[in-house]
């Protein structure tokens, strides 16, 4: 059934989110490969082309405000989400889609309950006929995927960051308390309840997707440098604030409209 199609594309990213966690812990350089931005044209292909301009952009931004990287990651957070904005409203109007959908999927199911094919066959056509695109709402995670692995790297192996820190934190190495891999986790756990129900009536399975993301979160920013969890916390923010504007604001207004 299309149910268990799109669920096991959900469980393959988090499956792959567990691969990136241990891909980036066994690529991380020793502690004394730390450089200078320049020198990362020297490296490989990804170091040069990628790595650079992410080491160089948090550089100009940690210039602007006297050196503090902690801000730096703050201002390219706000850029890097902002422009992924029309992937997330793409996705957002997807689940809307996919929700108005639900009643018409329902009597598919119901009406080719014993032909499993079919149901998926029927259910496709819906799918395009109203062009909607079930997986939409993956676009913003993949998007930001390889960003964070640059991130990590530029981070990595900065020696300028190394020497930073925020809060009293060092931001080139974990930090000595939970306070950020928390937060970390808080956050993630706050922005995915907001859009949980949307997304579990038009995708189910994602209830147990969601539940687990912040999980992940935590663990992955006990052991990554505490640069890696303060950009999650602020793009958690960032995020919160949005889905408070595209699902708690836009919902409370529909039940203000009254029933025709």
């Amino acid at each position: 059934m299309l149910f268990r199609i799109d669920s096991k594309k959900k469980w393959f990213l988090v499956i792959g989110l567990v691969l990136l966690m241990g891909l980036l812990a066994g690529c991380t350089p020793p502690q004394g490969e730390k450089m200078v931005t320049e020198d990362l044209l020297g490296g490989n292909f990804w170091d040069r082309y990628v790595v650079y301009y992410f080491a160089l952009t948090l550089d100009t931004f940690a210039g602007w405000f006297n050196g503090h990287y902690g801000l730096a990651i703050l201002l390219l957070t706000i850029i890097v989400r902002t422009l992924i904005l029309p992937l997330t409203l793409k996705q957002y109007r997807s689940s809307k889609a996919m929700q108005a959908l639900q009643p018409q999927m329902a009597e598919i199911k119901k009406k080719h309950k014993d032909n499993p094919q079919k149901q998926q066959e029927e259910t496709m056509k819906l799918f395009q006929t109203n062009k909607v695109n079930p997986m939409a709402g993956c676009l913003p995670l993949i998007v930001q995927m390889p960003v964070f692995i640059a991130l990590y790297n530029s981070i990595y192996k900065s020696s300028a960051i190394a020497e930073d820190t925020f809060l009293g934190l060092p931001l080139g190495e974990a930090g000595p308390w939970y306070f950020l891999p928390v937060l970390a986790a808080a956050t993630t756990f706050v922005q995915s309840k907001m859009m949980q129900k949307q997304q579990t009536q038009t995708m189910p399975g994602m209830g147990m997707m969601l539940a687990i993301f912040p999980v992940l979160i935590f663990v992955m920013a006990l052991s990554f440098p505490t640069a890696l969890p303060l950009y999650w916390v602020y793009s958690n923010i960032y995020t919160i604030i949005q889905n408070y504007f595209l699902y708690v604001r836009n919902a409370d207004k529909g039940k203000e409209v009254p029933a025709k």
